[in-house]
């Protein structure tokens, strides 16, 4: 049963990330990334990789995708003169066959890797996994956030911090005549 749900997640997000490449509508490329999104967390969720699937979730979906959604919606567009005229986004395709290439030569890097990769998991002893013994990896975080690495935490939100207060700074109207 988790090899079908492993090979349907992994149809869902390939086949949407194919659709996002040879799209020429720009909303419906957002929402195929969404879905392609929302595949590769589940694909973290059956890794047993519960940060990276909930990180996924939050960063990617929650804020990258519903960013670029509102600013494609807002985006400023020709004043249409038909009414019947379509309110779609489209965009040209330009060096299609070079994205092609690319693409299809990262996946065969990937494959490669994949195929001739060392996994431990497959070759080490049976891995119990009930719940109950099982440690989850999001505590496992935690613990190593908190104790072994909590300099670094220190360090990265005092760097968020600052990053928050120069945006602040660049996004005040400094112009005296235009709060007038």
């Amino acid at each position: 049963m988790e090899e079908i749900a492993f090979y349907g997640f992994s149809a869902l997000a390939v086949g949407a990330a194919l659709t996002i490449l040879f799209t020429k509508n720009v909303m419906y490329a957002a929402l195929c990334l969404f879905i392609t999104l929302l595949g590769v967390a589940a694909l973290f969720v059956l890794a047993g990789a519960d940060f990276l699937a909930v990180s996924q979730l939050l960063i990617y979906v929650g804020g990258v995708l519903i960013l670029l959604i509102f600013g494609v919606m807002l985006s400023h567009r020709v004043e249409r003169t038909d009414s019947q005229q379509s309110n779609a986004v489209i965009t040209q395709n330009v060096n299609r066959f070079w994205g092609t290439v690319v693409a299809l030569a990262v996946f065969g890097g990937l494959l490669w890797l994949i195929v001739h990769a060392n996994f431990l998991i497959l070759h080490g002893p049976e891995v119990n996994y009930d719940p109950a013994i099982r440690s989850t990896t999001l505590r496992q975080f935690g613990l190593h956030l908190m104790t072994t690495h909590v300099w670094a935490f220190e360090v990265v939100g005092v760097l968020l911090l600052m990053a928050l207060i120069g945006a602040a700074y660049l996004a005040v109207s400094r112009d005296k005549d235009k709060s007038n």
